[in-house]
């Protein structure tokens, strides 16, 4: 995967989502930024994430993640990969060290654009998030990285008295019960 074939997914992305298709034609115009995939566009760049899950649909991967001090996917900056699906498996395999990780399928998951605050050293700027769904053990013994302060596999029906209102993980939930790659 390059950028023109992200821009080819990014075009014939659809969604019955509200907000993912208001944001998605934002994704395709940064496609066309020579700096889309680098944290020095400082704008907004391109970040991608795993939305893991296990192979009985019951349970997702999540982290406390330490910067943002919130329960999220796992995921992290491109750095000039214009491969976002290989980024989100690298990504998830750093935070979590499960090796049983399995692409469900090429095509995007879901796409989120989400402000990321001001800390010291950053200015607030935008994530675009191209998500992949994978499919690892739940028995896998799980290693946390120094990005996290937790990391733990939750319920389905735990996500929103974990997490409170997240529209975007939400929505992955939402997606996950729906997604015909599941059989």
């Amino acid at each position: 995967m390059n950028r023109t074939t992200l821009r080819a997914q990014l075009q014939s992305y659809r969604t019955p989502y509200e907000e993912e298709s208001l944001f998605a034609p934002d994704f395709l115009a940064l496609t066309e930024d020579p700096l889309a995939f680098r944290r020095e566009r400082v704008a907004g760049h391109f970040t991608a994430s795993a939305w893991i899950v296990n192979k009985e649909r019951t349970h997702t991967l999540l982290t406390l993640h330490r910067k943002l001090g919130r329960w999220l996917q796992l995921g992290g900056h491109a750095d000039g990969n214009e491969n976002l699906m290989e980024v989100a498996k690298q990504e998830a395999w750093e935070e979590s060290g499960l090796t049983s990780l399995q692409l469900m399928d090429s095509s995007i998951f879901d796409l989120d654009k989400h402000i990321i605050p001001e800390r010291s050293h950053v200015a607030e700027h935008f994530h675009y998030d191209v998500r992949y769904l994978f499919e690892a053990d739940l028995n896998e013994p799980l290693i946390k990285s120094d990005e996290s302060i937790s990391l733990a596999w939750i319920t389905f029906d735990s996500v929103v008295d974990l997490i409170g209102y997240n529209p975007s993980i939400l929505r992955m939930l939402e997606k996950t019960s729906k997604s015909e790659i599941f059989g």
